[in-house]
């Protein structure tokens, strides 16, 4: 196969096209995954537009010990799932009246690189998520 600039130009098109699709279209969630949200919820839904922060880094050199916080106002409690690890729940925290903020920080391991997931459960009974990706470069499972 010749590649031509005309199908040079598509190809870069493409790619550019691609990699602008929202974050939510372009990773799809795993069955796997998918299930340990339904348990934490109860099959309830989870909306996505909320007060809920992941601060991680964009590039974890050791999966053994990666660092991450999560800030969730309100929340009674979070749940962190890592898709690709062998045991994908990670923690689960719990928040009392006397807990003062629903910010916690930590160190996880991850297998790989991967999505990290949060959900949290808050004060009037909804459930809000957010997502980060972490790219691992020498795996920590």
């Amino acid at each position: 196969m010749t590649l031509s600039r005309r199908k040079t130009l598509a190809l870069g098109s493409a790619a550019i096209s691609i990699s602008i699709i929202p974050f939510d279209l372009a990773f799809a969630i795993k069955p796997e995954t998918q299930a340990l949200v339904d348990e934490f919820t109860n099959g309830a839904s989870v909306s996505e537009e909320g007060a809920l922060i992941i601060s991680a880094p964009e590039i974890a050199e050791n999966g053994g010990a990666v660092p991450i916080s999560i800030n969730a106002p309100g929340a009674k409690r979070i749940v962190i799932i890592a898709e690709n690890n062998p045991n994908p729940k990670v923690i689960t925290f719990n928040f009392g009246e006397l807990s003062g903020r629903s910010e916690v920080s930590t160190r996880i391991r991850l297998h790989s690189t991967q999505d990290l997931l949060a959900v949290a459960e808050l004060n009037d009974g909804s459930f809000i998520s957010s997502a980060v990706n972490i790219k691992v470069t020498l795996g920590g499972c």
